[in-house]
């Protein structure tokens, strides 16, 4: 008897867009460096999307400038690791992903970094029962990510590098300067294949940011992701993830209408630059980031809403308490700077009547 995969929540880069990074191959004739999946060009091609001469159509994984993601990719063919840097919500970890599934075809080499992440975790651990039983030995490592990506010439990925204490940063040097992991324990060492690389994220707004030390910078190319430039590119990058989540999580929910995301977008750029769209009136900014991802998150939770205690439609009630859940992180200082936001811009919007009455539903 044969039994159907379970379903997962979520596929990783390389299985999700299979069909795209195929066709990318069987129409790539450009030189591409060794054990690399695709050319540069193409990897480009595979973030930002476009036809192909095959007429197959790819479609963008990053909504933004091209160049960063040339002066990315550029990067990684050379012996420089990337830092993609950044606030948060600005595609830091879509980006990295995306570039390990297209260049080595595997993106799940991952350390998550935080304040507990040991210089074990990074480099190497033992088996301790084979350790206690043998000793020291090849069969009692135990290799982290990055030792794989090292002897598989593949990219390793090291999410929140600046949540990673400084001394357990700097472990980093010598792979990074040498392409080299020494295992004094076997009086060894790990040389990296040609094609390995790390590919770091970090954000400057995260409590608990440890600085990286001035010997680890140098070993990184740092590429800044800005937030989306115009409200229309956001507008597109929500849309896009709000229709993929969507299909993932399977909601039985319409996809919303472009006036409903347009104006969640509108309200976060808003708050977030303290000022409005057309520059008439300065407001308060709250203490949270008001990120692209945060906005999605809003829509998908009042689709879920919309889609399990409503008629299928998104409507402003659905996502009101959403929104407010993004922008009140502080109960007393943020809950004052939504008020105001409120009363002087949302309620004087003739045509947002109905998103007004909605919140002012939940007080």
């Amino acid at each position: 008897m044969t039994t159907s995969p379970t379903p997962v929540m979520r596929q990783h880069a390389e299985q999700q867009f299979a069909e795209e990074l195929e066709a990318l191959r069987r129409d790539d004739s450009r030189s591409r460096p060794e054990n690399w999946a695709l050319s540069p060009w193409a990897v480009v091609r595979y973030l930002m999307g476009g036809k192909l001469d095959s007429g197959f159509e790819v479609s963008p994984k990053y909504i933004g400038n091209p160049r960063l993601m040339e002066i990315a990719v550029a990067t990684l063919a050379t012996d420089r690791a990337l830092l993609l840097y950044g606030v948060p919500g600005t595609a830091k970890s879509w980006v990295s992903e995306h570039l390990a599934a297209a260049i080595s075809g595997n993106s799940t080499l991952l350390i998550q970094g935080t304040a507990g992440t040991s210089e074990e975790q990074l480099r190497y651990g033992w088996n301790y029962a084979q350790l206690l039983a043998n000793g020291p030995s090849e069969k009692a490592l135990v290799p982290s990510p990055l030792m794989q990506a090292m002897r598989t010439g593949r990219i390793a990925r090291v999410e929140e590098l600046t949540r990673i204490p400084a001394d357990v940063q700097d472990s980093l040097i010598t792979v990074l300067s040498e392409k080299t992991l020494p295992i004094p324990e076997l009086g060894s060492e790990v040389q990296a294949v040609r094609g390995f690389s790390v590919i770091a994220t970090a954000n400057n707004r995260d409590k608990g940011v440890n600085e990286l030390s001035a010997a680890l910078k140098r070993r990184f190319n740092t590429v800044v992701l800005p937030v989306p430039a115009s409200e229309a590119d956001e507008v597109a990058i929500v849309v896009k993830r709000v229709a993929e989540m969507g299909r993932s999580l399977q909601l039985p929910a319409e996809p919303p209408a472009l006036k409903e995301v347009r104006r969640i977008v509108q309200i976060f750029r808003e708050l977030r630059n303290g000022k409005t769209e057309d520059g008439k009136t300065q407001v308060k900014s709250p203490s949270s980031t008001l990120s692209t991802a945060e906005a999605i998150s809003v829509i998908n939770s009042g689709m879920a809403l919309a889609g399990h205690f409503g008629d299928g439609v998104l409507r402003p009630h659905d996502m009101a308490s959403g929104l407010i859940g993004a922008v009140v992180k502080d109960p007393v200082q943020d809950q004052l700077v939504w008020n105001e936001y409120l009363e002087t811009v949302v309620k004087e919007r003739t045509d947002w009547k109905d998103l007004y009455r909605a919140f002012r539903d939940l007080d």
